[in-house]
């Protein structure tokens, strides 16, 4: 009676563990590279973990449904390969805003998520692949700059994908954080003043270039690789998803966390099945025990984000990017294959990718919005011509 009990909840600390562990290191080095400070970005990453915990504390009350949430990590890695943009941080900020409203938007408005969904698949998904390329080639890089500390990073996650493939990005972390701890440790540039955990407000400012350039291709990005299948994940054990509902949760939870630093929160999609699962509970009508227990442990996990900010900001360059493409390996495989599985739209397909891969900003707006319009032209040219031909 009593493992009966605590296996959902069990099954709830380790969503959250492995929610957490396998890309907040993402979600730092993303905040950072569109010009957070170090306490900016501890900032982000403890309103994240707020924000989601408290919707999915809320949600399953609600609905008594293994309904969980996340931090958008392919966002993330459209940070990273975004970069500073247009009015700098407060811009950002801005940005991240305008994508809350957009997905608070999406509730009301049935039209605009029917906009994002007619995005072809493979379009998204190349963009998607492409924005990943940079972080996922981040271990080759940091193998080749500083071997000593990656490799044995790299030998973790390769032994735990093979024995445990849930915990290779993890344990690979976790290693990660052991090795920048030592040597921060004997080199004294460990900040232990930054470790309490703190909100940091930011006066969001809006420039056209970060709302067409880092907004939208979020909102799309967050949509199509973490909503759409979150939902998919969800119908795939019995649960029907409360769609209105989920986006005003996720479109609020977005706004309030905009100001700390948070880029976006909203289903979670891989780690969703830990909670979902017959893992969880055989009997599904217990297994939103595991999401109430993943929303609770994420508000304790936010206690801990100033101080692994405050060890990833003390890491020798390269090394926490290393564990951080690790983590995204799965994802880019799975955009990849996404984008170029129909040979009838591979070549636009290619093109965002391409253009995505590229890290091109053009009138200040960045290479993964112009991956997206160079995408379209292509597949509306393409299926121009093939309609003529047809005709």
């Amino acid at each position: 009676m009593m493992s009966d009990r605590l296996q959902p909840v069990l099954a709830g600390l380790v969503t959250a563990l492995v929610g957490f562990t396998s890309s907040f290191a993402v979600v730092l080095a993303g905040l950072v590279a569109v010009g957070a400070t170090p306490a900016q970005a501890a900032s982000g990453l403890l309103a994240l973990c707020v924000t989601q915990g408290v919707g999915m504390l809320w949600l399953t009350w609600r609905h008594r449904t293994p309904l969980t949430l996340a931090w958008s990590t392919p966002g993330a890695a459209l940070l990273v390969s975004t970069g500073a943009v247009a009015g700098g941080w407060p811009a950002a900020v801005g940005a991240f805003a305008v994508v809350g409203g957009l997905v608070l938007l999406t509730a009301l408005w049935p039209g605009l998520g029917r906009l994002v969904a007619a995005i072809p698949v493979p379009i998204a998904q190349a963009m998607l692949a492409g924005v990943l390329l940079t972080l996922c080639l981040a271990p080759l890089r940091g193998l080749a700059d500083v071997p000593l500390l990656v490799a044995p990073v790299v030998v973790t996650w390769l032994a735990l994908l093979r024995f445990a493939p849930r915990w290779a990005a993890p344990a690979a972390l976790a290693v990660t954080l052991a090795v920048v701890g030592v040597v921060a440790v004997r080199g004294g540039t460990l900040a232990w003043a930054d470790a309490a955990p703190a909100i940091t407000l930011t006066a969001p400012t809006l420039t056209w270039q970060a709302v067409v350039g880092l907004a939208v291709p979020l909102y799309v990005v967050t949509m199509a690789s973490q909503n759409v299948p979150g939902v998919a994940v969800m119908a795939s054990f019995g649960y029907r998803v409360p769609w209105r509902e989920t986006m005003t949760v996720t479109g609020l939870g977005t706004l309030a966390g905009a100001t700390a630093g948070g880029h976006a929160v909203n289903l979670a999609a891989i780690s969703a099945a830990l909670s979902a699962g017959p893992e969880a509970h055989p009997d599904a009508r217990r297994r939103w025990v595991a999401a109430r227990t993943a929303g609770w442990a994420y508000l304790l996990l936010a206690l801990a984000s100033a101080g692994l900010a405050a060890l990833v900001a003390a890491a020798p360059a390269g090394v926490v990017e290393s564990a951080a493409g690790l983590a995204l390996v799965g994802t880019f495989g799975a955009a990849l294959a996404a984008a170029v599985s129909e040979v009838q739209g591979r070549t636009a397909a290619v093109v965002t990718f391409l253009v995505a891969a590229g890290g091109v900003t053009l009138g200040g707006i960045g290479a993964a919005f112009w991956a997206l319009v160079a995408g379209l032209v292509v597949h509306t040219v393409l299926h121009r011509r093939a309609g003529q031909r047809t005709g």
